[in-house]
């Protein structure tokens, strides 16, 4: 049955047609593919498709259900956008490899199956590394290295816990698991670190901004989603991410002001978004998995509008950052106005979409009585609107006026920005067929008075706090600068771990040196060359002695024995007594 087809099949399958495509077919058949996908989803009935015994192990490749559903809706729209947005780019490795990219993530989205899982993971990984490479310069090249080498030790973890899972018996199926023992931590932190859980976060505000312009729309929507998506399925009440997800909501809003690229702003401000995810998986009740799965939905729009924003100013200013950027807003007004539309779904302005989905994971953290997450999560409401909300559309396209006259991108890239602003106000105004879609019933109203007062208040003080600290002088100055953050203790933890094991493996290295082959080795080297003389000095002595043989003529036949056998011309009764002893000694040893 065509309808219950896994896209992940279909994109991987065309992944492998782009090279071979004409260039004229080429732009339509990235634009059809996700749409006919999308068209098959959308007429899929809900249960299982495509399953197959394996090693005794049963492998589901579509596993329809209304989470996976969500987040497989939202995967093909913005795969739709994300090609329209890359239409005139003719690069077939970024084309294929974002298909590959967009196909793991549907596959890890919509399998059944802890293996088919790790299969799409990989693929992922793999795929991505060269949305990065793309670019190619050296820092992304670098950027891209760090990135695969992070992104393998996560798949290893991931599958080390699968393995091990496995073996205690537990299901090939994915399902809820409990946070205990190996291989449920394993699988977290797996996940954790595509999710870009703190401290394992640094690979992602080092990637994406060195990837291409049009790559970094994919990468924002498809890593760490894919893993908010799993962290849903499996960990749903983990405790420990409430306070993960809190925190990781904080600690990104520092680096988000104090960094000068616009696309680095967006990689921190990612990672809040995520933290606000986080924490409503580790609350677990329903309101909070559907808030968690509709900001999800949310996010993945209006931050790929402002990655296209950003992916905008640099196509056609070959700038990106703060300092160099200003009074854009002359010659791209349609940019401008697309970013801000994005910066107030981000900032979870009224009528836009963030208002209607980070709401209801604030909700929740208050309804359970987590006075101090609730506080926190606030907090962060501030931030955002302090650094992606104001920070971002004001300082590249109004504050100072650096001089840069460029125009809007290609037709493509305003149309992908204009529908992604177009889904930010849709679901901002109209929330309930989102709603509709969700995991579970819905019984939520964004829309009270106290909650529309109350945000506008947080978003009041957030901009009168940026006013008063740039007229001030206390905003912190956008410098050519880069800021330290927890990749410092990996490079410097990693290199005083080298010298640490240089040091233990170079001291026993030398040690064997020494004592073994120019010690223990040397000196068997040296018997097995001295032996045979040695051995005949101990007999050949003491008769010499007999016969009165002493002082220097005894020292002149010790020598004259020694060079015999260097020389291996020895007289006849010497070689017959050596012959002997040998035979003698083997006789002793057997």
């Amino acid at each position: 049955m065509i309808s219950g087809l896994p896209p992940a099949l279909l994109f991987l399958a065309g992944a492998a047609l782009v090279p071979l495509l004409p260039q004229r077919f080429k732009q339509a058949f990235m634009l059809a593919l996700p749409l006919f996908a999308l068209y098959l989803l959308y007429n899929t009935p809900l249960g299982t498709y495509w399953s197959f015994s394996f090693l005794d192990y049963q492998i589901v490749l579509m596993k329809l259900d209304r989470l996976s559903r969500v987040f497989a809706y939202i995967f093909l729209i913005i795969s739709v956008i994300g090609f329209l947005f890359a239409l005139k780019v003719e690069d077939d490795l970024q084309h294929s490899a974002a298909l590959i990219y967009a196909g793991g993530a549907l596959g890890v989205t919509l399998c059944g199956d802890w293996f088919s899982l790790y299969v799409y993971w990989e693929f992922m990984a793999v795929a991505s590394t060269f949305l990065i490479l793309a670019r190619r310069t050296p820092a992304a090249r670098a950027a891209a290295l760090r990135y695969i080498l992070v992104h393998l030790f996560g798949g290893l973890l991931l599958f080390a816990g699968i393995m091990l899972l496995l073996a205690g018996g537990g299901p090939i199926a994915i399902g809820a698991l409990k946070l205990e023992g190996a291989a449920a931590w394993l699988i977290f932190l797996g996940i954790a670190l595509n999710a870009a859980i703190p401290p394992l976060h640094p690979w992602l505000k080092d990637a994406y901004p060195e990837a291409t312009p049009t790559g970094a729309v994919f990468l924002s929507a498809f890593t760490t989603k894919s893993a908010v998506y799993l962290m849903c399925r499996t960990f749903a009440g983990a405790e420990v991410l409430i306070w993960v997800g809190a925190i990781m909501t904080i600690f990104p809003i520092f680096y988000a002001v104090l960094e000068n690229d616009i696309r680095r702003v967006l990689s921190y401000s990612l990672m809040n978004q995520v933290g606000y995810m986080m924490c409503g998986i580790g609350i677990g009740t329903t309101l909070a998995i559907n808030g968690t799965v509709s900001h999800a939905f949310c996010h993945i729009l209006y931050k790929a509008l402002l990655f296209m924003a950003a992916g905008s100013v640099l196509t056609m200013t070959g700038r990106s950052r703060c300092t160099d950027l200003g009074g854009l807003y002359k010659t791209m007004p349609l940019t401008a106005v697309f970013c801000m539309v994005g910066s107030a779904s981000i900032s979870a302005f009224p009528l836009f979409s963030g208002f209607v989905s980070k709401s209801m994971i604030v909700s929740a953290a208050g309804l359970q009585h987590l006075t101090t997450i609730w506080f926190m999560l606030q907090f962060a409401s501030v931030g955002v609107i302090d650094h992606a909300g104001i920070k971002v559309p004001y300082f590249t396209f109004f504050g100072h006026d650096s001089g840069i006259r460029a125009s809007d991108p290609p037709w493509n890239m305003t149309w992908a920005m204009g529908i992604a602003a177009f889904f930010c106000l849709g679901i901002g105004i109209f929330p309930q067929p989102l709603y509709n879609i969700l995991p579970f019933p819905v019984d939520y109203a964004p829309y009270t008075g106290a909650h529309v007062v109350g945000q506008l208040q947080l978003l009041l003080f957030g901009a009168l706090a940026f006013v008063l600290l740039i007229y001030s002088g206390y905003y912190p100055a956008e410098i050519r600068a880069i800021n330290l953050d927890f990749d410092w203790f990996y490079r410097k933890g990693g290199r005083a771990f080298y010298r640490l094991v240089d040091w233990g493996l170079g001291g026993i290295n030398a040690a064997s040196d020494r004592w073994l082959v120019n010690g223990a080795t040397g000196a068997v080297n040296r018997f097995a060359r001295q032996a045979p003389a040695i051995m005949s000095k101990l007999v050949l002595v003491p008769v010499w002695w007999l016969f009165k043989v002493r002082g220097w003529p005894l020292e002149q036949r010790k020598r004259a024995l020694e060079r015999g056998f260097a020389r291996g011309a020895l007289p006849v009764g010497v070689g017959a007594l050596a012959a002997a002893v040998m035979l003698i000694v083997l006789y002793l040893l057997a």
